[in-house]
């Protein structure tokens, strides 16, 4: 962790990462897809579907859940995504045709989508901005941590009891709900926000060009984060099950490997950006991610395939626990868990569609053509990244605080 913090703050740091665990009910749809597609006889276009409904959720929760906690207060967002998200997981034990699998997860979106925002806000608000990228780093290494634990169950589960019974150990998070508000209380930015009477509303997201444009921007960024990441996880244990000719145990290593290098990566990013900026940590992360994913295609069996999948998952998403520090860092309190779940979650939609156009792919050309779709769509966000001017102010974190940052840049109320 980091020194000079108060218990307040790794408190919530702490649940934070503890809550983003429960996560693994969400990513169990990586290791189960294949199963599901041999289930209801699917094509490569229909399987991307359920993971684009279910990002399709997250984005109508993120709002949602997103408004409520700017309202209400961040803490109470969390039980109450939890709960949702838990009851949805355990409904898919009993899915007797596709279109319930789709209702099923859209509606685990909704519960999923509502908790990032409120768990941001909340580091940003009670821990010390130096040390932001590496706290948001930290707690989103609980989501990774969630889907190792997705990695092992399903090889252990899978070839023995079946797909569902993943599903239905996705709702033991329920019982973390009786723990995860323990100690946690609003930040008193919040509560000095809801003394000044501030409304919440989502148009104050685009309020002004240079807003309106670093929201787009962000989003656009968020976009190719999710496309790249979800482009691995819900198809390449699939893929190199059929190119390797692997087992659902030995492509389920790969993704415990994968995940290692993801968690490592993040954890560099954390401090790199807390040092350098985040227009820095960006673009170095973002060039060497275009460049590693070629790496899955010099793979020939499962040692160099481990090897790659450990740097791939170090590039690729170890910026991920970034976007959560700068967006909170860009956006002011009455808005800040909106905006987080605003552009996590609709980037999340739209770049859950690369599920979909990693299906066309597989269905029409090759692991090739994946490669070259993810290595370009990096240097597309790079390029986004250069025009957003108020990422490039953040020499650090502590350079703009959000306050000053909305008396800079007017918010319509």
């Amino acid at each position: 962790m980091v020194k000079n913090v108060t218990v307040s703050a790794k408190s919530v740091t702490f649940n934070c990462f503890r809550n983003r665990i429960r996560e693994y009910g969400y990513y169990v749809l990586s290791f189960s897809l294949s199963s599901i597609i041999a289930t209801f006889g699917l094509s490569g276009a229909q399987a991307g579907l359920i993971a684009t409904i279910t990002n399709l959720g997250m984005l109508v929760g993120g709002i949602f859940f997103g408004l409520m906690a700017d309202k209400y207060g961040r803490v109470k967002v969390f039980s109450q995504t939890v709960i949702l998200f838990s009851v949805a997981s355990l409904l898919m034990f009993f899915a007797s045709n596709i279109y319930l699998v789709f209702l099923f997860r859209f509606i685990a979106g909704i519960g999923a989508g509502g908790e990032y925002g409120a768990c941001m806000s909340l580091i940003s608000e009670t821990f010390p901005k130096k040390h932001l990228g590496r706290a948001s780093s930290i707690a989103g290494i609980g989501a990774q941590v969630g889907a190792m634990l997705a990695a092992i169950l399903a090889s252990l589960i899978i070839p023995v009891l079946g797909w569902r019974m993943l599903y239905v150990i996705g709702v033991l998070p329920v019982l973390m709900v009786l723990f995860i508000r323990r100690g946690l209380k609003e930040p008193a930015a919040f509560a000095q926000r809801q003394d000044e009477g501030k409304k919440t509303r989502l148009t104050d997201l685009f309020a002004g060009g240079k807003m309106t444009w670093q929201t787009i921007g962000l989003t656009l960024m968020v976009t190719v984060q999710i496309a790249g990441y979800f482009g691995l996880m819900n198809w390449l244990p699939s893929i190199m099950q059929e190119r390797l000719g692997l087992s659902v145990a030995d492509s389920s290593l790969w993704m415990v490997s994968t995940i290692l290098g993801m968690c490592l990566g993040m954890l560099t990013f954390g401090a790199i950006m807390d040092k350098l900026g985040p227009r820095m940590s960006f673009t170095i992360f973002l060039i060497f991610s275009s460049l590693a994913v070629y790496l899955l295609v010099l793979a020939t069996g499962q040692v160099t395939l481990i090897l790659a999948a450990v740097v791939v998952g170090y590039f690729i998403n170890g910026m991920y626990g970034g976007y959560g520090a700068v967006i909170s860092s860009l956006y002011p309190t009455q808005i800040r868990a909106t905006a987080n779940n605003f552009i996590m979650n609709a980037g999340r939609a739209i770049g859950g569609f690369s599920s979909i156009v990693i299906g066309f792919l597989m269905d029409h050309y090759d692991l090739n053509a994946v490669i070259w779709f993810l290595s370009s769509i990096y240097l597309i966000s790079l390029v986004v990244l250069m025009t957003l001017p108020g990422v490039k102010a953040l020499k650090t974190p502590t350079k703009v605080a959000p306050e000053n940052y909305e008396k800079g840049h007017s918010i319509q109320h």
